[in-house]
């Protein structure tokens, strides 16, 4: 990272970033040029290890490319702020942001997929929600295994 002034290492910190995001952009590689969706998700943090969820039709360009290559890049940010100045130089923006990459998998199992829209509606409402078989078939659920992840926040002092 350039800016390690601007670099955030602390885990609770960074879940606190992840918290108050509500849309992830996936950038996905599948017909040899790059395409950035964002969705909304949710997160699971378990021994040190991020995993993301988001959920989808179940046909699409956004699948088809991750059929041909799980491997993505996702981006989340918040806390926007403009700073201003006396001139334009001056000037600055405040934010937290999060990015990472990992794989994609498209969870097959009834079960797991019912557990990734509990915590995707947990982290986008806060409330607990059940979800019927006939619910769970009729939606695609994916989760990313976070390999990799950097935190970056500047702010005013």
């Amino acid at each position: 990272m350039r800016r390690s002034d601007r670099e955030i290492t602390d885990m609770s910190s960074i879940r606190s970033i992840i918290d108050s995001c509500k849309v992830v952009r996936l950038a996905i590689v599948g017909d040899g040029a790059p395409y950035i969706v964002p969705l909304n998700f949710g997160y699971a943090y378990n021994e040190s290890r991020f995993t993301l969820y988001f959920h989808c039709a179940d046909k699409g360009k956004k699948l088809d490319m991750i059929r041909k290559n799980p491997l993505v890049c996702f981006e989340m940010d918040t806390d926007h702020e403009l700073t201003t100045a006396e001139s334009a130089c001056g000037y600055g923006y405040n934010y937290s942001s999060v990015i990472g990459t990992g794989l994609v998998r498209i969870l097959e199992n009834g079960e797991e997929r019912k557990a990734g829209l509990k915590i995707l509606m947990k982290h986008q409402t806060g409330r607990e929600f059940d979800f019927t078989d006939g619910q769970i078939q009729n939606v695609t659920v994916c989760s990313i295994d976070v390999a990799e992840l950097t935190a970056k926040q500047r702010k005013s002092l």
